[in-house]
């Protein structure tokens, strides 16, 4: 299943690297203010689509463009395809962008894939086997303190958005780490999270397609990934925290606040503490209980 999804992510590289060829030519349409979409990402979805459900037509689908319009309803394998995440990078010409294939069984993320066809960057992921890049194992960066670390995020764009809270949260955390960067690609963030690129990420209004493939690639690579006050991950969340272990405990006491997960019940620091005992490696959370 990977090897196809390998495939599936490079059919619609090709198309998109053909397409930046000349971006002029490219048509783009506005699904609402700020927020693009453009005949690459349809081309992209169909090739996507098409060579999965070739391979597994009884599997479902879920994609950003077209929903659940193909594939199998109600099957306990779903395909949640992202086929160009970063597209107002796309069409702006900064290269910065990616295909994101997930494949979610019964709502568990089992396979991965995130191909960075500007690169040829080759992200994947089987739950259980690790994360690689490029065919080389990959793991999460080892840092232990945030004023050591670099930070990737998103940002509101579109009126109407919560400009407050990220900005509230960017003035907390750029003079205690190295630095912050936003990219405006969710799926790349996370593969760069789990490569050791970046120590952290976090953003807000993010949909299942978005994060479905990074997420397994950062926890398989010794990362971990949930929800800003330290919850168990979940594709519908909508607010992201991914780290290395010790960075992530750090995070969760200052992002807690802004989460609208938080519960006067929880303390921030008893919940990133018990996310570490549940869903750390082994050896990860052991070392971390004897810091």
């Amino acid at each position: 299943m990977l090897n196809v999804a390998v495939r599936a992510a490079r059919a619609a590289g090709a198309i998109i690297n053909h397409a930046a060829l000349d971006l002029e030519g490219v048509r783009v349409a506005q699904k609402r203010v700020g927020d693009f979409v453009t005949e690459v990402d349809r081309a992209s979805e169909e090739a996507i689509i098409d060579t999965l459900l070739a391979a597994y037509p009884q599997h479902g689908i879920l994609a950003e463009e077209s929903g659940a319009e193909r594939g199998a309803p109600d099957a306990d394998h779903v395909w949640v395809i992202d086929p160009l995440d970063g597209t107002t990078n796309f069409i702006h010409g900064f290269p910065v962008y990616c295909i994101s294939i997930a494949l979610a069984v019964r709502g568990r993320i089992e396979q991965a894939v995130v191909y960075d066809p500007t690169r040829n960057d080759l992200f994947t992921a089987t739950r259980g086997r690790g994360a690689y890049m490029n065919n080389r194992r990959i793991r999460v960066s080892n840092r232990r303190h945030l004023p050591e670390c670099l930070l990737a995020t998103g940002l509101p764009h579109r009126a109407g958005d919560d400009f407050a809270t990220p900005l509230q949260l960017l003035k907390e955390l750029m003079p205690r780490t190295a630095g912050m960067r936003r990219a405006g690609a969710a799926a790349l963030d996370l593969a760069y999270v789990a490569a050791g690129f970046v120590d952290g990420f976090f953003e807000k209004n993010l949909k299942p397609w978005d994060v479905a493939a990074g997420s397994l690639l950062v926890t398989e690579a010794g990362g971990l990934m949930g929800n800003f006050s330290g919850g168990a991950f979940d594709m519908e969340a909508g607010e992201f925290l991914a780290a290395n272990p010790r960075i992530y405990a750090q995070l969760v006491p200052m992002l807690t606040p802004h989460s609208r997960f938080a519960s006067a019940e929880n303390a921030p620091a008893a919940r990133a503490k018990g996310t570490l005992k549940a869903s750390a490696p082994k050896e990860e959370a052991e070392e971390e209980t004897n810091d």
